[in-house]
C-alpha cells in the first residue's frame, strides 16, 4: 500500500475526510471534511490569518462575495482566457486536460484513452469559470459566475479599503475562501477538486519596488512551510516560463511539492503588475488610483500575489505527518506497527485526550471535571473504551500530542500520567498542574 493509499484510508477510517455523496454512490473529486478535518482545516486557516494579517500592520482582511458583477470577471480577462485545454475520447467520451497527458502534441494529442485505448480528439480551451443565473430567469442577461479566484474581490474593493483604512503603500489585503473551477480533474483524493478554499493576498507596492518584494514573499512562503512541517527537501521552487504563465502575470513561481503521485503545484508567487486594476478602472470608469498622502501623486499600484491553496495545505500536511514505527506489545518480544500522525502541536485537531483507565464511578468523577476543564483552553478528546494500549494507538493515529492517563492512584495523590506522542515518555503530575502543563508544551 504506498502511501497516498494509506492517508486517503485514515483520513476515512479516523474523521478527517469523507466522499461526498458517498450514499447516493459519490460525486466525482467530491471531498467532506469530516469532524476532525475540519479542525485541522480550521486550525491551519486560523494561523495563516494570525501570522499574514493580525500580526502585521499593513495586512487588513476582507470577505468578498462569492457572486459577482460579470462584468468583473469580463474586465479580468476570465471569461475569456481562463481555459484549460481538454481532450476528449472518440469513443467512451471520457474528457481529460490535455496538459496532463504526457503525448500532448501542438494541436491534437498523439496517443490513446488511458481509460479504453480509443482515439483522442484535439485539444480545445475548455474554461472554468462555473456558471449560474440571478433571478427567476436563466437567459443571457441573468447570466453570472460563480468566483474563479479571490483576488478579483480584493481587487474590486481596493479603492474602498484604501479609502477607510488609510494605509500606506506597501500594504495588503487579504482574503480566504471557497473558490469554484469547473475543471476536468485527475482524481488524487483532495489535490483538485471543482470547489476548494484559498488563501492569498494581493500585496500593492510601487513599481520600481516589484522585485524586493517579491523575494520577500517567497521567503516568507519558505517561513510558513516550514511552521507547517514541510521539510525543504520535499519541496521545490520553479521559475514559470514566458507563454506558461497567466494572462496577468509578468512572473510566476510555483512552490512544487513531492507527492506520491509527482511533482505538482502546492503554492504560487506571482507579480501581476497593474493588469487587475488598470482593467477595472477602464471597465467601471472608477479612478482606482491610489493617492499618496505626502505627495498627492496619484498612480496605479502593481501587485505581487501569494496563493496559498488550502486544501493542499491540508493534504501535505498530512503527508509530511505520518509516520510509521516498531511499538512494543503486551506479549513479551512482540512488536506492531505505530502509525503516528506528527501535526506540529497548534495544528493537531485534539491538543489531549483524557483516558480514565476504567469506567468506574470514582476515575469518572475527577476525569469528567479535567475534560470539562481541559475543554475550555483547546480541543480536547475523552475516551474510556478499550485497553489504554488500543486508546494511545487511537491518539496517536489521529495525532493527538498529549495523553492524559488516570488511573485508581489518582483517587489518592490527585496526579495524572501524561504520555508525549512523539517520543511516548510519560510524566506524573498534579491534576491542577495539567492545564498550564500543556499549554507551555503547544506555546514552544
Amino acid at each position: 500500500m504506498d502511501l497516498m493509499e494509506k492517508i486517503t484510508n485514515l483520513a476515512k477510517r479516523r474523521g478527517f475526510v469523507f466522499a461526498g455523496s458517498e450514499i447516493y454512490g459519490g460525486l466525482a473529486n467530491s471531498w467532506d471534511y469530516g469532524p476532525l478535518g475540519v479542525e485541522l482545516k480550521k486550525n491551519i486557516k486560523d494561523e495563516w490569518w494570525n501570522r499574514f494579517v493580525r500580526q502585521r500592520t499593513d495586512m487588513v482582511g476582507i470577505d468578498a462575495a462569492l457572486v459577482m458583477s460579470p462584468k468583473v470577471w469580463e474586465a479580468s480577462g476570465h471569461v475569456k482566457q481562463f481555459a484549460d485545454p481538454l481532450v476528449e475520447c472518440k469513443k467512451c467520451h471520457e474528457r481529460f486536460r490535455a496538459d496532463s497527458l504526457e503525448s500532448l502534441g501542438t494541436g491534437s494529442i498523439d496517443g490513446k484513452c488511458p481509460s479504453c485505448g480509443g482515439e483522442l480528439g484535439e485539444a480545445r480551451q475548455f474554461n472554468l469559470l462555473f456558471k449560474t443565473f440571478l433571478g427567476a430567469t436563466e437567459d443571457a442577461q441573468s447570466q453570472a459566475y460563480l468566483r474563479g479566484e479571490l483576488a478579483q474581490g480584493m481587487f474590486v474593493d481596493f479603492p474602498a479599503v484604501a479609502q477607510t483604512m488609510r494605509r500606506r503603500l506597501p500594504f495588503g489585503i487579504a482574503a480566504q475562501g471557497r473558490v469554484f473551477r469547473n475543471e476536468i480533474t485527475p482524481g488524487n483524493f483532495i489535490f483538485r477538486t471543482r470547489e476548494f478554499d484559498l488563501m492569498e493576498f494581493e500585496y500593492f507596492v510601487r513599481e520600481v519596488e516589484w522585485e524586493k518584494h517579491f523575494e520577500y514573499w517567497l521567503e516568507e512562503m519558505h517561513a510558513w512551510l516550514a511552521h507547517c512541517g514541510v521539510k525543504k527537501e520535499h519541496y521545490y521552487v520553479k521559475d514559470i516560463e514566458d507563454g506558461e504563465r497567466a494572462h496577468y502575470s509578468k512572473r510566476t513561481i510555483d512552490i512544487e511539492y513531492d507527492y506520491p503521485f509527482g511533482r505538482k503545484e502546492l503554492y504560487g508567487l506571482a507579480y501581476r503588475t497593474d493588469f487587475d486594476l488598470k482593467n477595472h478602472m477602464e471597465a467601471s470608469g472608477r479612478d482606482m488610483r491610489y493617492t499618496d498622502p505626502e505627495t498627492s501623486e496619484k498612480f496605479l499600484p502593481h501587485v505581487i500575489e501569494p496563493t496559498f491553496g488550502l486544501d493542499r495545505t491540508v493534504l501535505v500536511a498530512m503527508l509530511e505527518a505520518y509516520h510509521e514505527d516498531e511499538a512494543p506489545t503486551a506479549e513479551e518480544g512482540e512488536k506492531e506497527v505505530r502509525v503516528v500522525m506528527k501535526f506540529p502541536y497548534w495544528m493537531a485537531p485534539y491538543k489531549a485526550a483524557v483516558l480514565p483507565l476504567s469506567k468506574k464511578e470514582e476515575l469518572a468523577k475527577i476525569a469528567e471535571p479535567l475534560y470539562a476543564e481541559l475543554r475550555k483552553a483547546f480541543m480536547c478528546d475523552y475516551d474510556e473504551t478499550q485497553s489504554i494500549g488500543k486508546r494511545y494507538r487511537r491518539q496517536d493515529e489521529i495525532g493527538t500530542p498529549f495523553c492524559i492517563t488516570l488511573d485508581f492512584e489518582t483517587i489518592n495523590d490527585n496526579a495524572v500520567t501524561v504520555r508525549d506522542r512523539d517520543t511516548m515518555a510519560q510524566e506524573r503530575i498534579q491534576i491542577a498542574d495539567v492545564k498550564d502543563y500543556i499549554l507551555k508544551k503547544l506555546a514552544v
